[in-house]
């Protein structure tokens, strides 16, 4: 499954011109794949579902977030509040950041975790 993740994330990042952060590939190719679902807890006990390799574009072009945010890929969601990465071809963050969807191209986003890893717990 490692394998097909990556090589769906690269077409993805082809299609879309843009860069996925490398830890981001990492912990969907190798967590999240095809799990559905696939929730978080962070330190506010808040949960946060994970979209899988199989739901990432449907989700971003659900709610067009290139089109308003073209920076930035949205990876989960806790009912309203989105999660992100940043997804600019010359960046190499990693941080996850969150905003109301309905904020987007209104907002700053708020950084959430430094990476994905930190963003919570799975929970089983």
């Amino acid at each position: 499954m490692e394998k097909r993740v990556i090589e769906m994330l690269n077409i993805l990042e082809q299609e879309m011109n843009i860069k996925f952060p490398n830890l981001y590939v990492k912990y969907l190719s190798e967590e999240v794949q095809d799990k559905d679902p696939y929730e978080l807890i962070n330190e506010r006990e808040e949960y946060i579902y994970i979209y899988n390799i199989n739901n990432i574009k449907e989700r971003n072009s659900t709610y067009n977030i290139q089109d308003v945010e073209p920076n930035y890929f949205l990876i989960g969601q806790d009912g309203d509040i989105g999660y992100f990465v940043s997804v600019k071809k010359d960046n190499e963050s990693n941080f996850i950041y969150s905003l109301d969807l309905g904020a987007l191209g209104c907002l700053e986003m708020d950084k959430e975790a430094t990476d994905i890893y930190h963003l919570g717990k799975y929970v089983k």
